[in-house]
């Protein structure tokens, strides 16, 4: 039995209606997983399977929401260990946990991709590439940089952010 992290790239089914996290859980074991449980409400779940590749996890979580929500969910999951090695990894633990923030990567980021991002940078950001996760210091409100609205999908592959202060949090609910 092994334990993992999942993270929802979205958890908004339509304007007025969101996934609860009770639902989120309640999924989870619905599809066998032990000790479903969730951090803040931004779909953010820790669960025990048993020895699954994190793959294989990804595809029974999407098309598992999909079919109970309606709506297709890019899920990132990591194994506990994986998600202890990407904490350990952040480049930038002198900036602030509220803005600092790792866009989570399905597969390993173009670097290119990355490099494409820099002209949108402000003064004091920071931008690495740490084992194909893209690490982001807005150094300020993310929400007011240029950044932010290019860290998407289309532009870097299949992933989504966490700040530093959540990927701590689901640290803490591994250990």
């Amino acid at each position: 039995m092994s334990m993992f992290v999942a993270l929802l790239h979205s958890i908004v089914l339509a304007p007025d209606r969101r996934v609860i996290m009770e639902d989120l859980r309640a999924l989870a074991k619905e599809l066998g997983y032990r000790e479903p449980r969730t951090l803040v409400s931004t779909g953010n779940l820790v669960f025990e399977a048993d020895e699954m590749r994190p793959h294989e996890l990804e595809v029974a979580l999407e098309e598992a929401f999909e079919e109970k929500f309606g709506k297709h969910v890019d899920i990132i999951v990591r194994s506990d260990c994986t998600w202890m090695a990407l904490c350990s990894t952040n480049p930038f633990k002198d900036g602030s946990g509220d803005q600092v923030i790792v866009r989570v990567m399905r597969l390993p980021v173009d670097p290119e991709k990355v490099e494409a991002l820099k002209p949108l940078m402000s003064e004091g950001q920071r931008i690495a590439i740490v084992g194909g996760d893209v690490w982001i210091d807005f150094a300020g409100k993310p929400s007011q940089s240029k950044l932010l609205s290019a860290l998407t999908t289309k532009r870097l592959g299949v992933g989504t952010m966490r700040n530093w202060n959540t990927v701590c949090g689901l640290a803490e609910m591994i250990i």
